[in-house]
C-alpha cells in the first residue's frame, strides 16, 4: 500500500464556515506540531528580503499553523514544494509570492518570517522555498496560504500556515467552538478536557487530553482515562506499531526543569500503558520536549494549559 500523509488545511469556499481540503505530502510525512488559533494575526511574506526588511501583508482572523517532517533523503525543495504548489492552484489560490533559499534572502528572509520552533520545523538556508498564496482582492484578501519546504540529507520539512480573515469569516457565518477547560488545580490535562478524538492510527499521533498531574508533578492521577483506552486499543490492534510519548509544558519555570518534568510525565505514561494495559516495554518510548513545542499561546491561561499535555507519536510507518 503507498503511504500517504494528509494535511488538513482550512480553507474558505463561498458557503458557511469553512470545509477541509486535503493537501498530498510525499510518502512517509508526519505531522510534527499544529497550532490553531481563532483570533490571531499572521504577516505573510509579498516578497524576498530587499535588504532591510520583507515585505509583508498582515490578516487578522482565524490562524491554522502546522508543521509536518517527511522521512526521505535525497529530496530537493522543489520536489517538495511543486506538487503542493499544483494543489494549491487547483483549489483557487492565487500564488502571488515564491522564492528559493538565496533568491529569498537567505538567512534575512528565514528570521523575518514566522517559523514555528523546532524540533517540530527546521529551516536549512542552504536548501528552502517559500510560497505565499492568496484568495480575495489583493488589497484586502480574504484567505492566505503558505508554504515553506526545507531538505537535508536526511529528511524534508514542511510548514504550512493558513490564516482566514476575520471579515470573511463573518462574512460566511463562522461559529468558533470554545476549547475546552481543564481543572485550574490540575496540569492542564484533567478533569474539563475531552476525550481524543479523530483517526490514531491515520493522523500519526494523538494529544491524550484527559490526564490528571498533580500541579508540578509527575504523578499520573488514578483515572480511568478514556485516552489511554483508546490508546491501548489501538495499539492491541496493531502489535507492529512503536510509539513515543512526548511530554510538554508551558513556559512557567527553568528550561531544564520543564524538560525533566515533561519526560517523567510521559515516563508516568508509559508505565501506566506497561502496568495497566499489558503493552509490551519495548514498543513504547517516552521523551520530554518542555516548552519548546507549543501549540497555543503561553501568554493566557488558556493557552499554557493546551500547551500542558502528553502526546503519542507513531514512530514506525509500516
Amino acid at each position: 500500500m503507498t503511504l500517504r500523509a494528509l494535511l488538513t488545511v482550512a480553507l474558505l469556499c463561498g458557503a458557511p464556515g469553512v470545509f477541509a481540503a486535503d493537501l498530498a505530502l510525499p510518502a512517509g510525512a508526519s505531522r510534527t506540531v499544529e497550532r490553531a488559533t481563532e483570533l490571531d494575526s499572521f504577516n505573510a511574506p509579498l516578497g524576498a528580503f530587499d535588504g532591510a526588511h520583507v515585505p509583508m501583508q498582515t490578516l487578522e482572523g482565524s490562524v491554522t499553523r502546522t508543521a509536518w517532517r517527511i522521512d526521505t533523503g535525497g529530496l530537493t525543495s522543489l520536489q517538495v514544494m511543486a506538487p503542493l504548489r499544483q494543489q494549491i492552484e487547483d483549489l483557487g489560490y492565487r500564488i502571488d509570492f515564491e522564492c528559493e533559499s538565496a533568491a529569498c534572502g537567505g538567512f534575512d528572509f528565514r528570521f523575518a518570517i514566522e517559523v514555528l520552533p523546532g524540533p517540530n520545523m527546521y529551516v536549512n538556508i542552504a536548501s528552502y522555498r517559500y510560497l505565499t498564496a492568496f484568495k480575495g482582492p489583493a488589497d484586502n484578501p480574504s484567505e492566505a496560504l503558505t508554504v515553506l519546504a526545507s531538505v537535508t540529507a536526511a529528511s524534508a520539512y514542511v510548514q504550512i500556515i493558513n490564516a482566514v480573515a476575520a471579515s470573511a469569516l463573518a462574512e460566511n457565518g463562522d461559529a468558533t467552538t470554545p476549547v475546552p477547560r481543564a481543572d485550574p488545580g490540575s496540569a492542564g490535562q484533567g478533569e474539563g478536557r475531552t476525550p481524543p478524538t479523530g483517526d490514531f492510527l491515520a493522523q500519526g499521533f494523538v494529544i491524550l487530553q484527559d490526564l490528571e498531574f498533580a500541579t508540578g508533578t509527575s504523578e499520573l492521577g488514578a483515572g480511568p482515562f478514556a485516552s489511554l483506552a483508546q490508546l491501548a486499543e489501538a495499539l492491541a490492534r496493531r502489535p507492529d506499531l512503536r510509539v513515543a510519548l512526548v511530554g510538554h509544558t508551558d513556559t512557567v519555570g527553568d528550561l531544564a526543569v520543564n524538560i525533566t518534568l515533561s519526560r517523567e510525565r510521559a515516563r508516568a505514561v508509559r508505565t501506566r500503558l506497561i502496568d495497566g494495559y499489558g503493552i509490551d516495554a519495548s514498543r513504547l518510548d517516552a521523551e520530554g520536549m518542555g516548552y519548546l513545542a507549543p501549540v497555543a499561546t503561553n501568554l493566557t491561561p488558556e493557552g499554557r494549559e493546551q500547551n500542558r499535555r502528553v502526546e503519542a507519536i507513531i514512530l514506525n510507518v509500516e
